[in-house]
């Protein structure tokens, strides 16, 4: 049996899935080799990252035989013979959340335990095997763990590899837009990127716009927090948006295609510019080498009390959130180093973090100023290229599971 952990929808898409389908490649497994010796499920784990409904994200795949949804995560711990026959042997990976639930999964299966760390491993003592995304990660390691460790590379690397086989987009320049897939974020970021897609529209008549929706979110969640039930969309000026077929049109007549399919890679590699909040698409995104801008409209901060930990916890109680969700979030801005995912790995600014009281109209004028600068973008595809990493990560991790199953479960 091998068993993947993991925790949000960019986790499921970028590592999960990829992963779980070089499995089925490389081993006969459950489900799609019905009766085989070896099953590969997929397990969640409670995290403020996650929105609950991965499991229902996953399971259109076909790849798994069984998914444990987070909620359920602390009973398959208590009685994990309610979530079927486990065999007495098999392999717990991790692959996103705290590295600590699969310590504890592992050991309450007795099941071989493999962690994938990006940038440190954290319970080195109690996993079979360490793979390493890159040197940073090794640096950390004491010495005594080294010989358990095997620097695989960046899961995300073959992104790009796998985007290029798919069919092209109708001829246009073609920008992302990206609101958000948690409620914090849709209020501000449907209402933002609507108004900023309009005054973008004016000023560059030809360009084309891709809204991919979230597994985790529908269409409808999308007209909710456009519409004037949102109290923020109010303070925008776009209005409220109507779905014709599979796009959304504004009042002015922006038309924004809905992208359902997920993941949408083909589609995304072939844009010029993405617009984005902050989260873990902003990995995905640098994965496939799109330029974006990272836009934190932050007055807003009541309803931005998106952050990890016990802090973030605290901060959306209902009796805390107005008083200390709000000094949270700010005192996380005025601190908050890098928050896109290629700057925190590169260490310094490579793609345009916009935060403050930024404006559609300003987001919209410096978006035109990089679309009329093609060779700015270039350079920016480049430097987010550089930073990824050469394929084969997926490969090697495969190959790593497949070597801690006990015999018989890999033919």
């Amino acid at each position: 049996m091998v068993v993947l952990v993991s925790n949000g929808p960019g986790e499921l898409t970028t590592w999960v899935r990829p992963v779980a389908q070089r499995l089925h490649r490389l081993l006969a497994m459950r489900p799609q080799q019905p009766g085989a010796a070896c099953g590969l499920r997929l397990v969640l784990v409670p995290c403020p990252n996650g929105t609950g409904q991965e499991h229902q994200a996953a399971a259109p795949w076909n790849l798994f035989e069984r998914i444990t949804p987070a909620r359920q995560f602390w009973s398959l711990l208590l009685r994990p013979e309610r979530f079927g026959p486990w065999p007495k042997q098999g392999v717990v990976v991790f692959l996103g959340g705290d590295q600590f639930w699969t310590v504890l999964l592992s050991a309450r299966l007795g099941y071989r335990h493999l962690t994938y760390a990006e940038w440190v491993a954290r319970w080195p003592q109690w996993n079979d095997r360490l793979a390493l995304m890159g040197q940073v990660a090794a640096a950390r390691l004491a010495p005594r763990w080294q010989g358990k460790a095997q620097v695989v590379g960046d899961l995300m690397a073959d992104l790009s590899e796998a985007a290029r086989s798919e069919a092209p987009l109708e001829p246009g320049e073609w920008v992302a837009l990206f609101p958000g897939s948690k409620r914090a974020k849709l209020r501000v970021g449907m209402p933002f990127l609507l108004e900023t897609a309009d005054r973008l529209a004016a000023l560059r008549p030809g360009c084309r716009f891709l809204l991919p929706v979230a597994p985790t979110v529908s269409v409808a969640d999308l007209l909710h927090y456009a519409g004037p039930s949102n109290p923020i969309a109010r303070l925008y000026r776009s209005g409220e948006p109507q779905l014709q077929g599979q796009a959304l049109v504004t009042p002015s007549g922006t038309r924004l295609e809905l992208l359902l399919e997920n993941p949408a890679h083909g589609a995304l590699s072939q844009c010029q510019l993405a617009l984005t909040t902050v989260g873990a698409n902003t990995a995905e995104l640098a994965a496939l080498g799109l330029p974006m801008l990272v836009l934190v409209p932050t007055q807003h901060l009541h309803v931005m009390q998106a952050w990890d930990g016990l802090a973030g916890l605290l901060g959306r109680l209902p009796l805390l959130r107005w008083v200390f969700g709000v000094a949270l979030t700010a005192w996380r801005l005025r601190h908050r180093g890098f928050l896109s995912s290629p700057n925190i790995a590169a260490g310094r600014l490579v793609v345009p973090e916009r935060v403050g009281a930024i404006t559609p109209e300003q987001i919209a004028a410096e978006t035109a100023d990089w679309l009329a600068n093609p060779e700015r973008l270039q350079g920016l595809r480049e430097d987010l290229r550089a930073l990824r990493g050469q394929p084969g990560a997926v490969a090697s991790l495969a190959a790593m599971v497949k070597a801690l199953l006990p015999a018989g479960e890999d033919a």
